[in-house]
Protein backbone atom coordinates (compact mmCIF):
# COMPACT_ATOMS: atom_id res chain seq x y z
CA UNK A 1 0.00 0.00 0.00
CA UNK A 2 1.61 3.47 -0.82
CA UNK A 3 0.94 6.50 0.94
CA UNK A 4 1.04 10.12 -0.29
CA UNK A 5 0.83 13.29 1.29
CA UNK A 6 -0.58 16.16 -1.30
CA UNK A 7 -1.75 19.79 -1.66
CA UNK A 8 -5.20 18.95 -2.69
CA UNK A 9 -6.65 15.02 -3.93
CA UNK A 10 -9.42 15.24 -6.42
CA UNK A 11 -11.45 12.08 -7.00
CA UNK A 12 -12.64 11.94 -10.67
CA UNK A 13 -10.65 13.21 -14.25
CA UNK A 14 -13.95 14.20 -16.12
CA UNK A 15 -14.01 17.80 -17.34
CA UNK A 16 -14.49 19.35 -13.52
CA UNK A 17 -11.68 17.01 -12.16
CA UNK A 18 -9.05 17.28 -14.57
CA UNK A 19 -9.83 20.86 -15.20
CA UNK A 20 -9.64 21.32 -11.54
CA UNK A 21 -6.23 19.07 -11.23
CA UNK A 22 -4.22 21.12 -13.85
CA UNK A 23 -5.55 24.55 -12.79
CA UNK A 24 -4.31 24.17 -8.99
CA UNK A 25 -0.78 22.23 -10.27
CA UNK A 26 -0.59 25.76 -12.02
CA UNK A 27 -1.19 27.37 -9.45
CA UNK A 28 2.01 25.44 -7.60
CA UNK A 29 0.33 22.67 -5.27
CA UNK A 30 1.26 19.18 -5.32
CA UNK A 31 -1.47 17.18 -7.27
CA UNK A 32 -2.98 13.54 -7.29
CA UNK A 33 -6.33 12.47 -9.45
CA UNK A 34 -7.94 9.26 -8.91
CA UNK A 35 -9.77 7.97 -11.69
CA UNK A 36 -11.14 4.36 -11.54
CA UNK A 37 -11.44 4.36 -15.46
CA UNK A 38 -10.41 6.24 -18.25
CA UNK A 39 -8.64 9.51 -17.71
CA UNK A 40 -11.48 12.80 -18.95
CA UNK A 41 -14.80 10.64 -17.38
CA UNK A 42 -17.83 9.38 -19.08
CA UNK A 43 -18.45 13.50 -21.02
CA UNK A 44 -14.84 12.82 -22.96
CA UNK A 45 -15.39 8.92 -23.13
CA UNK A 46 -18.94 7.99 -22.81
CA UNK A 47 -20.72 10.89 -23.39
CA UNK A 48 -20.23 14.67 -24.73
CA UNK A 49 -17.71 14.62 -27.24
CA UNK A 50 -17.93 10.75 -29.19
CA UNK A 51 -21.43 11.91 -29.20
CA UNK A 52 -20.90 15.00 -31.37
CA UNK A 53 -18.24 13.01 -33.40
CA UNK A 54 -21.24 11.10 -34.17
CA UNK A 55 -23.16 14.17 -34.81
CA UNK A 56 -21.11 15.41 -37.57
CA UNK A 57 -21.08 11.62 -39.20
CA UNK A 58 -25.48 12.43 -39.17
CA UNK A 59 -24.64 15.87 -40.73
CA UNK A 60 -22.93 14.59 -43.67
CA UNK A 61 -25.45 11.63 -44.40
CA UNK A 62 -28.42 14.92 -43.82
CA UNK A 63 -26.20 16.85 -46.38
CA UNK A 64 -26.52 13.91 -48.52
CA UNK A 65 -29.70 13.03 -48.47
CA UNK A 66 -30.37 16.89 -49.29
CA UNK A 67 -27.49 17.56 -51.91
CA UNK A 68 -29.78 17.69 -54.66
CA UNK A 69 -30.83 20.84 -53.02
CA UNK A 70 -27.27 22.41 -53.48
CA UNK A 71 -27.22 20.99 -57.16
CA UNK A 72 -24.91 18.48 -56.15
CA UNK A 73 -26.03 14.79 -57.08
CA UNK A 74 -24.29 10.98 -55.92
CA UNK A 75 -24.82 7.67 -57.25
CA UNK A 76 -24.96 4.89 -54.51
CA UNK A 77 -24.28 5.69 -50.88
CA UNK A 78 -22.85 3.19 -49.14
CA UNK A 79 -22.65 2.95 -45.20
CA UNK A 80 -20.19 1.33 -43.37
CA UNK A 81 -21.62 1.66 -39.68
CA UNK A 82 -18.88 -0.07 -37.58
CA UNK A 83 -16.22 2.66 -39.21
CA UNK A 84 -18.38 5.00 -38.26
CA UNK A 85 -18.92 3.97 -34.63
CA UNK A 86 -14.96 3.60 -34.71
CA UNK A 87 -13.85 7.03 -36.08
CA UNK A 88 -16.39 8.25 -32.36
CA UNK A 89 -13.75 5.92 -30.83
CA UNK A 90 -10.94 6.67 -32.18
CA UNK A 91 -12.35 10.69 -31.30
CA UNK A 92 -12.93 9.33 -27.82
CA UNK A 93 -9.91 7.86 -27.22
CA UNK A 94 -7.69 10.89 -28.76
CA UNK A 95 -9.42 13.43 -25.70
CA UNK A 96 -8.69 10.78 -23.68
CA UNK A 97 -4.94 10.86 -24.62
CA UNK A 98 -4.99 14.87 -24.48
CA UNK A 99 -5.65 14.66 -20.89
CA UNK A 100 -3.09 12.20 -19.99
CA UNK A 101 -0.59 14.43 -21.97
CA UNK A 102 -1.44 17.45 -19.86
CA UNK A 103 -1.22 16.00 -16.70
CA UNK A 104 1.95 15.08 -17.50
CA UNK A 105 3.18 18.15 -18.54
CA UNK A 106 1.64 20.04 -15.37
CA UNK A 107 2.62 16.99 -13.05
CA UNK A 108 -0.15 15.69 -11.49
CA UNK A 109 -0.08 12.49 -10.80
CA UNK A 110 -2.64 10.23 -11.35
CA UNK A 111 -3.46 7.30 -8.97
CA UNK A 112 -5.85 4.41 -10.66
CA UNK A 113 -9.09 2.98 -8.39
CA UNK A 114 -12.34 3.90 -6.70
CA UNK A 115 -11.69 6.81 -4.36
CA UNK A 116 -13.27 6.89 -0.96
CA UNK A 117 -13.27 9.66 1.98
CA UNK A 118 -12.35 8.22 5.08
CA UNK A 119 -12.30 12.11 6.44
CA UNK A 120 -12.03 15.25 5.41
CA UNK A 121 -8.08 15.41 4.56
CA UNK A 122 -7.91 11.76 3.62
CA UNK A 123 -8.77 9.64 0.62
CA UNK A 124 -8.48 5.54 0.22
CA UNK A 125 -8.19 4.38 -3.24
CA UNK A 126 -9.84 0.56 -3.93
CA UNK A 127 -8.45 -1.57 -6.53
CA UNK A 128 -10.63 -3.64 -8.83
CA UNK A 129 -10.28 -6.36 -6.17
CA UNK A 130 -12.07 -3.82 -3.47
CA UNK A 131 -8.24 -4.07 -1.73
CA UNK A 132 -6.81 -0.50 -0.47
CA UNK A 133 -4.25 0.49 -2.70
CA UNK A 134 -3.62 4.02 -1.87
CA UNK A 135 -3.80 6.44 1.26
CA UNK A 136 -3.26 10.36 0.27
CA UNK A 137 -3.92 12.36 2.56
CA UNK A 138 -4.52 16.00 1.54
CA UNK A 139 -5.01 19.95 2.70
CA UNK A 140 -8.35 19.90 0.64
CA UNK A 141 -10.46 17.30 -1.29
CA UNK A 142 -12.67 17.99 -4.42
CA UNK A 143 -15.28 15.68 -5.33
CA UNK A 144 -15.81 14.91 -9.01
CA UNK A 145 -17.26 11.64 -9.50
CA UNK A 146 -19.46 12.87 -11.87
CA UNK A 147 -23.30 11.24 -12.94
CA UNK A 148 -24.75 8.28 -14.59
CA UNK A 149 -28.07 7.71 -16.31
CA UNK A 150 -30.67 7.14 -14.37
CA UNK A 151 -32.79 4.01 -13.97
CA UNK A 152 -36.22 4.27 -13.13
CA UNK A 153 -38.55 1.29 -11.73
CA UNK A 154 -40.14 -0.36 -14.72
CA UNK A 155 -37.31 0.20 -17.13
CA UNK A 156 -36.08 -2.66 -17.68
CA UNK A 157 -32.20 -2.21 -18.92
CA UNK A 158 -30.60 -5.01 -20.13
CA UNK A 159 -28.12 -3.25 -21.79
CA UNK A 160 -28.93 -5.51 -25.01
CA UNK A 161 -32.68 -4.09 -26.22
CA UNK A 162 -33.45 -1.52 -24.02
CA UNK A 163 -30.07 0.25 -23.41
CA UNK A 164 -28.11 3.57 -21.97
CA UNK A 165 -26.71 6.10 -23.78
CA UNK A 166 -23.29 4.30 -23.24
CA UNK A 167 -24.34 1.24 -25.76
CA UNK A 168 -26.13 3.71 -27.62
CA UNK A 169 -22.40 5.13 -28.48
CA UNK A 170 -21.35 1.44 -29.73
CA UNK A 171 -24.02 -0.31 -31.78
CA UNK A 172 -23.16 -3.21 -33.90
CA UNK A 173 -25.58 -1.89 -36.50
CA UNK A 174 -28.46 0.15 -36.86
CA UNK A 175 -31.85 -0.58 -35.62
CA UNK A 176 -34.55 -0.52 -38.27
CA UNK A 177 -36.66 0.98 -35.18
CA UNK A 178 -35.90 2.51 -31.83
CA UNK A 179 -37.86 4.26 -29.04
CA UNK A 180 -36.27 6.64 -27.33
CA UNK A 181 -37.54 7.82 -23.53
CA UNK A 182 -36.85 11.18 -22.71
CA UNK A 183 -36.45 14.47 -24.89
CA UNK A 184 -33.84 16.09 -23.08
CA UNK A 185 -30.36 16.70 -24.79
CA UNK A 186 -28.97 13.71 -24.93
CA UNK A 187 -32.42 11.94 -26.30
CA UNK A 188 -32.75 14.50 -28.87
CA UNK A 189 -28.90 13.94 -30.03
CA UNK A 190 -28.97 10.19 -30.46
CA UNK A 191 -32.91 11.00 -32.22
CA UNK A 192 -30.80 13.02 -34.94
CA UNK A 193 -28.09 10.62 -35.25
CA UNK A 194 -30.12 7.31 -35.63
CA UNK A 195 -32.73 8.87 -37.89
CA UNK A 196 -29.76 10.31 -40.25
CA UNK A 197 -28.77 7.05 -40.62
CA UNK A 198 -32.31 5.53 -41.32
CA UNK A 199 -33.65 4.30 -38.15
CA UNK A 200 -37.39 5.21 -37.62
CA UNK A 201 -37.57 7.20 -34.46
CA UNK A 202 -40.35 7.21 -31.99
CA UNK A 203 -39.20 9.96 -28.77
CA UNK A 204 -41.28 9.71 -25.61
CA UNK A 205 -41.13 12.97 -23.24
CA UNK A 206 -43.31 13.23 -20.20
CA UNK A 207 -43.36 16.79 -20.45
CA UNK A 208 -45.11 19.14 -22.95
CA UNK A 209 -42.70 19.75 -25.55
CA UNK A 210 -38.82 18.71 -26.38
CA UNK A 211 -35.89 19.95 -24.49
CA UNK A 212 -38.06 21.45 -21.72
CA UNK A 213 -35.22 23.07 -20.11
CA UNK A 214 -34.13 24.77 -22.80
CA UNK A 215 -35.38 27.77 -24.44
CA UNK A 216 -38.77 27.36 -25.76
CA UNK A 217 -38.49 29.26 -29.20
CA UNK A 218 -35.34 26.43 -29.63
CA UNK A 219 -37.38 24.04 -28.45
CA UNK A 220 -40.58 24.60 -30.87
CA UNK A 221 -37.78 25.20 -33.89
CA UNK A 222 -36.24 21.91 -33.63
CA UNK A 223 -39.34 19.93 -32.77
CA UNK A 224 -40.85 21.23 -36.54
CA UNK A 225 -37.33 20.43 -38.03
CA UNK A 226 -36.98 16.74 -36.77
CA UNK A 227 -40.61 16.21 -37.37
CA UNK A 228 -40.15 16.93 -40.94
CA UNK A 229 -37.25 14.41 -40.58
CA UNK A 230 -39.54 11.80 -39.49
CA UNK A 231 -38.88 11.76 -35.95
CA UNK A 232 -41.80 10.95 -34.28
CA UNK A 233 -42.42 13.20 -31.00
CA UNK A 234 -45.01 11.93 -27.90
CA UNK A 235 -45.15 14.60 -25.54
CA UNK A 236 -46.95 15.12 -22.34
CA UNK A 237 -46.40 11.06 -22.22
CA UNK A 238 -45.26 9.38 -19.11
CA UNK A 239 -43.26 6.08 -19.71
CA UNK A 240 -44.59 3.09 -16.98
CA UNK A 241 -42.62 0.21 -18.24
CA UNK A 242 -40.36 -0.65 -21.18
CA UNK A 243 -39.27 -4.08 -21.52
CA UNK A 244 -37.34 -6.51 -24.23
CA UNK A 245 -39.87 -8.60 -25.65
CA UNK A 246 -38.73 -11.40 -28.18
CA UNK A 247 -36.41 -9.94 -30.76
CA UNK A 248 -37.51 -6.24 -29.73
CA UNK A 249 -38.92 -3.94 -26.97
CA UNK A 250 -41.94 -2.96 -25.55
CA UNK A 251 -42.59 0.91 -24.04
CA UNK A 252 -45.91 0.95 -22.53
CA UNK A 253 -47.04 4.93 -22.77
CA UNK A 254 -49.91 6.71 -20.95
CA UNK A 255 -50.94 9.89 -22.23
CA UNK A 256 -54.21 11.50 -21.55
CA UNK A 257 -55.66 8.74 -19.52
CA UNK A 258 -55.09 6.60 -22.36
CA UNK A 259 -52.72 3.54 -22.45
CA UNK A 260 -50.75 2.48 -25.91
CA UNK A 261 -47.97 0.10 -26.73
CA UNK A 262 -45.16 1.07 -28.71
CA UNK A 263 -42.74 -1.63 -30.26
CA UNK A 264 -39.30 -1.32 -32.22
CA UNK A 265 -35.94 -3.10 -32.35
CA UNK A 266 -34.44 -1.44 -29.52
CA UNK A 267 -35.02 1.29 -26.69
CA UNK A 268 -32.96 4.35 -25.41
CA UNK A 269 -33.32 4.92 -21.46
CA UNK A 270 -32.69 8.93 -21.73
CA UNK A 271 -34.96 10.26 -19.32
CA UNK A 272 -32.46 12.18 -17.00
CA UNK A 273 -28.52 11.33 -14.85
CA UNK A 274 -27.53 11.02 -11.44
CA UNK A 275 -24.70 11.30 -9.62
CA UNK A 276 -22.04 8.94 -8.67
CA UNK A 277 -22.25 9.60 -4.83
CA UNK A 278 -22.50 6.16 -3.47
CA UNK A 279 -20.35 3.98 -1.57
CA UNK A 280 -17.64 7.28 -1.51
CA UNK A 281 -18.01 8.29 1.51
CA UNK A 282 -19.87 10.73 2.03
CA UNK A 283 -22.25 9.67 4.99
CA UNK A 284 -18.95 8.78 7.06
CA UNK A 285 -17.58 12.29 6.27
CA UNK A 286 -20.94 14.10 7.22
CA UNK A 287 -21.28 16.30 4.09
CA UNK A 288 -24.95 16.48 3.01
CA UNK A 289 -26.83 15.65 0.34
CA UNK A 290 -29.77 17.15 -1.28
CA UNK A 291 -32.00 15.18 -3.33
CA UNK A 292 -29.22 12.93 -4.73
CA UNK A 293 -26.97 15.46 -4.99
CA UNK A 294 -24.12 17.16 -3.31
CA UNK A 295 -24.71 20.12 -1.51
CA UNK A 296 -22.61 22.85 -2.37
CA UNK A 297 -22.45 26.95 -1.60
CA UNK A 298 -21.12 29.55 -4.64
CA UNK A 299 -17.32 28.69 -4.29
CA UNK A 300 -18.10 24.74 -4.34
CA UNK A 301 -17.85 24.09 -0.95
CA UNK A 302 -19.75 21.61 1.06
CA UNK A 303 -20.84 21.84 4.41
CA UNK A 304 -17.51 20.14 5.49
CA UNK A 305 -14.25 22.57 5.77
CA UNK A 306 -11.59 21.67 2.87
CA UNK A 307 -14.08 19.50 0.97
CA UNK A 308 -15.09 20.65 -2.36
CA UNK A 309 -17.57 19.44 -4.84
CA UNK A 310 -17.91 19.86 -8.95
CA UNK A 311 -21.55 21.18 -9.35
Amino acid sequence: MANHNVDVVIVGSGPGGYVAAIRASQLGLKVICVERSELGGVCLNWGCIPTKALLKNAEYMDFIKHSNDFGISFGSVNVDFPKVIERSRKVANQMSGGVKYLFGKYKVQVVNGFGVLKSANTVEVKDASGNVSDVITAKSVVIATGARPRIFPGIEVDRVKIITSTEALIPKEIPKSMIIMGAGAIGIEFAYFFNAFGTKVTVVEFMDRILPVEDEDVSKELARHLSKAGIIFKTNSKVTSAKSVGAGVEVTVESNGKTEILTGDIALNAIGIQANIEGIGLEEVGINVERGFIKIDSMCRTNVPGVYAIS
